[in-house]
C-alpha cells in the first residue's frame, strides 16, 4: 500500500501531543491504513504502542463500554513512558467519550480513527473544549490511483476513475469484481453504518431518499425538490425526515454540501445546495442501463480533487448564471466552470458566458475532458487528464 504522506504530514507534527488525534472519512477510505503507516513511523523512534481496532468483534466484547477500555488499558500500558495509543472505529465503544478524556491525562498521546462525524459533534467539542485535531481521509484521488496501481502492476484509466471512482480496496480486484466490492461496500454502509444505528424504522423511505440524493451529485437542489421527486413517485415523506436523513448521510461522510454565496437574498439560499458524493462511484453502482453519469461525476471528481489539494470551496450563483466553484487557499481565488465538453457551439457559449460578469481579480479557469485547448486571453482551459495531475492551481 503507498503512503499517503499528504495526509501523514499534517498529523506528524501532532505525534506527540496531548490533543486527541481524530482521524475520520467514509467506511473505507483508507482511515486504518494512515493509522498503521502512523504506527510504523513511531516503532522506528522505539515508541510503545498499543492498538485495538473495535471492528473485531472479539476486542469490541472485550472492552464494550469506557470503564472496561480504561481498565485494560492500565493493565497493559507502559507507566515509565509515553504510550502511544491506537483505536480504529472507536464510536462502537459505549462512552467512548468519557474514555478519550480519561486515557489522555496519563502521558498517552492518543489517535482514533471512526467513520461517523459524531466523533466531531457539538457534545464531543464541548467536553473536550480545544483538546483534539481532527483530519478527514477521503477516496484515493487520481494520482495516489496512478502510484497505488504502478504499486500493483495494473493500470488506469481516466475513464475508469470517472466511473469508478477511488475506494483504495477496489483496484486489488478484477473488474467483475470491483462491482461486486463496490455493492457490498455500499450496503455496508446503507445498513450498518446508518439503518442500524440510527434505528431507521421507513428502510425503503431511506433507501429511496439515498439512492435519488447519491444519484443527483453535483447538482444544486433542497430538500423541498427530493419531497417533490418522492411524490411524484407516489411515496410520503416529509421535509423533516428527509433533512433527517441528509444528516445521517452526511454524518457518515457519504455527502457534502456546498451551499451556495449569491448576490441574491441570504433567505433564498437558506434552503438550497449543491450535494458531492464522498466517490463518484455511489452514483455508478446504482446505474442501471450502462448510462453513466460523466457529466455531473466529472464536476464530482474535480471537487474531490480540489479539496485533496487544499483548497476551500464554495458555489457562486447570481442572475446571470453559476459557477460551479470558488476555490480559495490563503489570498489565492479562482472561479472554475467544469464540463464535459465544449464542442458543440452552444455549450461553449454557456460555460464561457458564465465568466462574463466576473471581473479579472481572480482567475478564471475551465476544466473539460477536450483534447483541444480552448484557453482565451481571460480563461485558462486545462484538460481533464492534466488537471489530475496537478499540486495546485498555481
Amino acid at each position: 500500500m503507498i503512503t499517503r504522506d499528504r495526509y501523514i504530514s499534517q498529523i506528524r507534527g501532532f505525534y506527540d501531543s496531548d490533543l486527541i488525534k481524530i482521524i475520520t472519512g467514509i467506511r473505507r477510505s483508507g482511515k486504518s491504513i494512515i493509522m498503521e503507516q502512523i504506527m510504523d513511523e513511531l516503532r522506528t523512534r522505539g515508541a510503545h504502542i498499543i492498538y485495538l481496532n473495535f471492528e473485531d468483534e472479539r476486542t469490541l466484547s472485550a472492552t464494550p463500554d469506557a470503564a472496561s477500555l480504561i481498565s485494560y488499558i492500565d493493565g497493559i500500558r507502559d507507566p515509565a513512558a509515553k504510550n502511544y495509543l491506537f483505536f480504529d472505529e472507536i464510536q462502537e465503544v459505549k462512552d467512548w467519550q468519557i474514555a478519550c478524556k480519561t486515557l489522555r491525562l496519563d502521558d498517552n498521546s492518543l489517535f482514533i480513527t471512526g467513520s461517523n462525524s459524531k466523533l466531531l459533534s457539538k457534545e464531543f467539542t464541548d467536553a473536550f473544549s480545544g483538546r483534539f485535531i481532527s483530519f478527514e481521509v477521503r477516496p484515493f484521488v487520481y494520482k495516489e490511483i496512478l502510484e497505488y496501481t504502478n504499486e500493483l502492476g495494473t493500470t488506469i484509466t481516466v475513464d475508469d476513475y470517472l466511473i469508478w471512482g477511488g475506494f483504495p480496496k477496489r483496484f486489488e480486484f478484477s473488474p467483475d469484481d470491483q462491482l461486486r466490492y463496490l455493492q457490498d461496500l455500499n450496503r455496508s454502509i446503507v445498513e450498518n453504518d446508518l439503518i442500524i444505528r440510527y434505528k431507521i424504522k421507513n428502510t425503503d423511505l431511506f433507501r429511496r431518499v439515498t439512492n435519488y440524493v447519491l444519484r443527483s451529485n453535483s447538482r444544486i437542489f433542497s430538500a423541498r425538490s427530493v419531497e417533490k421527486y418522492l411524490r411524484s413517485e407516489r411515496i410520503d415523506g416529509s421535509i423533516n425526515t428527509i433533512i433527517k436523513y441528509l444528516s445521517y448521510l452526511e454524518e457518515a461522510y457519504v455527502i457534502k454540501r456546498i451551499h451556495p454565496t449569491s448576490t441574491r437574498t441570504k433567505s433564498e439560499l437558506d434552503y438550497y445546495f449543491k450535494l458531492y458524493d464522498a466517490d463518484v462511484s455511489l452514483n455508478s453502482i446504482r446505474v442501471t442501463d450502462g448510462r453513466y453519469d460523466l457529466t455531473h461525476n466529472l464536476e464530482n471528481i474535480v471537487y474531490n480533487e480540489l479539496i485533496y489539494m487544499g483548497y476551500s470551496l464554495e458555489v457562486y450563483n447570481d442572475e446571470k448564471g453559476e459557477i460551479d466553484f470558488i476555490a480559495s487557499r490563503g489570498p489565492q481565488k479562482y472561479y472554475i466552470q467544469v464540463a464535459y465538453s465544449v464542442v458543440e457551439p452552444s455549450t461553449y457559449d454557456r460555460e464561457f458566458s458564465a465568466f462574463a460578469s466576473l471581473d479579472n481579480s481572480a482567475q478564471k479557469i475551465l476544466v473539460t475532458n477536450d483534447a483541444i485547448d480552448y484557453s482565451t486571453s481571460t480563461v485558462r482551459h486545462i484538460r481533464l487528464p492534466d488537471f489530475l495531475t496537478l499540486s495546485s492551481l498555481e
